[in-house]
């Protein structure tokens, strides 16, 4: 009789110890998900801005004495962001850096057009420019959410690896901390827009 009471306490301990692997399992899959999901939705917010600077040269072209230095500057640094392509198992502290800083130098880039332009009345007058003009707060924007929505699912997923009893399971199943996106480098700062017409 007390053989069995302590093979079905066993029995049930071990069932509790399945039970609680599987839910741990399955939770942890489940945010694994949402990171995967909102850094694809990150990527596309900033493929949107890419697409939509696709044709900036020829649009401020037509605008003949604009600086070429800022739109170079602008085309160089969208070659840069276009380069760096992260999937979510890639997403470890150095290269969101990187990753940051190639979609920091582009945004930042695109600042200076946008203040440098308000001196050109010819670039000014040409609808195609007036529409980015309109789509740019818009594309800012939406990288903005989705950036901070890629952060909240981020928070999320770590923490549920790294509580106990459930960060047992996580290294046994292979869950390791993600990383989100920190402030750029400089962000404490307000940007100054003499600043950004002097370079």
């Amino acid at each position: 009789m007390k053989k069995g009471i302590i093979l079905g306490s066993i029995g049930l301990l071990l069932l509790i110890i399945c039970f609680n692997g599987c839910s741990s399992y399955n939770s942890m899959v489940t945010k694994d998900e949402v990171v995967k999901e909102e850094w694809n939705n990150v990527q596309t917010a900033y493929q949107a801005r890419l697409d939509k600077t696709a044709n900036l040269f020829e649009i401020v072209s037509s605008a003949s004495d604009f600086e070429k230095s800022t739109l170079t500057g602008v085309v160089e640094a969208r070659a840069k962001a276009t380069n760096i392509q992260l999937k979510v198992d890639d997403l470890t502290p150095e290269n969101m850096q990187k990753f940051q800083e190639a979609q920091a130098g582009f945004g930042s880039a695109l600042g200076r057009l946008m203040a440098v332009a308000e001196n050109y009345p010819t670039l000014q007058s040409v609808s195609a420019w007036r529409d980015f003009q309109a789509q740019y707060e818009g594309m800012e924007n939406r990288i903005s959410t989705a950036r901070t929505r890629f952060n909240e699912a981020v928070k999320e997923y770590n923490l549920s690896v790294r509580r106990f009893p459930r960060k047992i399971w996580a290294s046994l199943f292979g869950f390791d901390v993600r990383t989100g996106f920190t402030a750029d480098a400089g962000a404490e700062k307000a940007p100054s827009i003499k600043d950004m017409k002097d370079k």
